[in-house]
């Protein structure tokens, strides 16, 4: 059996991560229309988006995607980099893959000049929580949301 592989995800993967997108917004009890998804999908390759999107191989397989955007701060000249989502296929998982992508993608903001990678997650996703734990620090800071 191969290492696993963390890289970008290309054009050509489209169909593996629609199937694995449809689960992670399924895990999220979320839907979006056809026409959204493909606009992400759309996003991911049009540099003025600034969307990145990586994936986790196995076996040549596709198990798991990992989404990010740079955000500028008005307290730094640098980026940090935000991961908006992370997901790996159920069957996948218990393999360290998730660990993997978040590794990826922190060494791909730190290739970048970002100087952090952050996220959130629910305050119920305590599987999640765990693994956080392992590879970074909770933030002392608490999300409010304003819906428009």
């Amino acid at each position: 059996m191969s290492a696993p592989v963390f890289r970008k995800l290309f054009k050509e993967d489209r169909e593996v991560w629609a199937l694995l997108w449809a689960g992670y917004l399924e895990f999220y009890q979320h839907e979006l229309s056809a026409d959204q998804t493909a606009l992400t999908w759309q996003r991911f390759f049009d540099q003025k988006y600034n969307l990145w999107a990586f994936g986790v191989e196995v076996e040549g397989k596709i198990v798991g995607f990992a989404h990010c955007s740079f955000t500028n701060s008005t307290w730094n000249k640098t980026p940090d980099l935000y991961l908006e989502d992370l997901y790996v296929s159920p069957d996948a998982r218990k393999q360290g893959l998730g660990e993997l992508l978040i590794h990826g993608c922190a060494e791909f903001a730190s290739d970048s000049g970002a100087r952090k990678l952050y996220w959130q997650t629910h305050r119920d996703n305590e599987t999640a929580q765990r693994l956080y734990r392992k590879v970074a620090a909770k933030s002392d800071f608490v999300i409010f949301e304003k819906k428009l």
